[in-house]
């Protein structure tokens, strides 16, 4: 395939917790940089982390340091992202998108840098 598809959305209460999971393109290997995004209705999408191919190094947005962990198997071609202590204002729709250059503090929220993106999972969550 030529975009990641990203699964594992669905709904949760407040204080659960879920795995995202991404499989990446099928160029992975030309990939630098893999991130999940979030959008809500009527809102830009965002960052929310992103994670360094080769040097396993990540970022995350604010909101979701000590909460999300990003994570990638590089052999089966996929990128993780566990969410813990889920409050309803995560509630998104998450995409997986991916970049050839590498992720970099400046702009690795931003959409720009990224040439792949899935068609999203949606995350619903309850109070």
């Amino acid at each position: 395939h030529v975009r990641p598809v990203e699964s594992g959305g669905g709904p949760v209460q407040a204080g659960g917790s879920l795995r995202l999971s991404c499989e990446a393109p099928g160029y992975y290997y030309t990939m630098n940089c893999m991130a999940w995004f979030r959008q809500i209705p009527g809102q830009e999408r965002e960052g929310v982390a992103s994670i360094n191919v080769d040097s396993g190094d990540t970022y995350y947005t604010d909101s979701a340091k000590g909460r999300f962990t990003i994570s990638q198997d590089n052999a089966e071609n996929m990128v993780y992202l566990q969410m813990n202590n889920l409050k309803p204002e995560d509630t998104a729709m998450y995409y997986c998108a991916a970049a050839v250059g590498e992720c970099l503090a400046i702009d690795w929220a931003s959409k720009s840098p990224y040439q792949s993106w899935g068609q999203g999972t949606q995350v619903t969550v309850s109070s």
